[in-house]
């Protein structure tokens, strides 16, 4: 009898040790597999950039010098796809990201006068505030937004007035060009807006 009860004590410690041993390999091999799953992560290849050019409003670019000054204007061209668009799409009266996605920005490259109003070289957003009658153009000392939902007033460099008008042919896609004269352009619809800028 004390023979079977001291067998069944070294059967009972070995069952314990073996399953203990168990464990803590399940464990190690656990862990083992996460290091490898979080260094797999680690090492993946980022994603690729997102190709800006399959936006439905697709980016463009207006270039251009007046006298010695360079101009760069980096925008997206929303489509009108029959659409009203100013007092509509783009209310009058409201803050406008002027085009699509991120805010434009216009970037001079030595002082300038907006209007004949004074603005130091730099890179701005490009704001306007449409109405029928007048427009306000609005360049901003922040460049790094996205559309105007984090726009700030008190962030302005320079505000002027102009008057839009009206055009014949439709302008299908947004478009701003730097023109001749010094003569910013900007054209969606039956809408043309324009601004002269000159060296300081």
């Amino acid at each position: 009898m004390k023979k079977i009860r001291y067998f069944a004590i070294q059967l009972f410690a070995v069952l314990t040790v073996s399953l203990l041993s168990f464990a803590c390999g399940s464990s190690e091999q656990a862990e083992n597999t996460n290091t490898t799953e979080s260094t797999s992560m680690a090492n993946e290849t980022p994603k690729e950039e997102e190709d800006k050019s399959k936006r439905p409003s697709p980016p463009a670019k207006a270039e251009g010098k007046v006298d010695d000054v360079s101009i760069v204007i980096d925008y997206s061209q929303p489509a009108t796809k029959g659409r009203t668009i100013f007092g509509d799409v783009v209310p009058y009266g409201e803050i406008w990201r002027t085009g699509a996605n991120e805010a434009t920005t216009i970037t001079f490259d030595k002082d300038v006068l907006i209007e004949g109003q004074k603005l130091v070289a730099g890179t701005y957003s490009l704001f306007t505030i449409p109405n029928e009658k007048e427009w306000t153009i609005i360049f901003n000392k922040n460049p790094k937004l996205w559309g105007a939902f984090e726009y700030k007033q008190e962030e302005d460099a320079l505000r002027v007035n102009v008057k839009p008008s009206k055009e014949t042919d439709l302008t299908e896609r947004f478009t701003i060009a730097v023109e001749e004269g010094g003569m910013i352009t900007l054209k969606w619809e039956n809408t043309k807006v324009t601004f002269k800028v000159t060296k300081a």
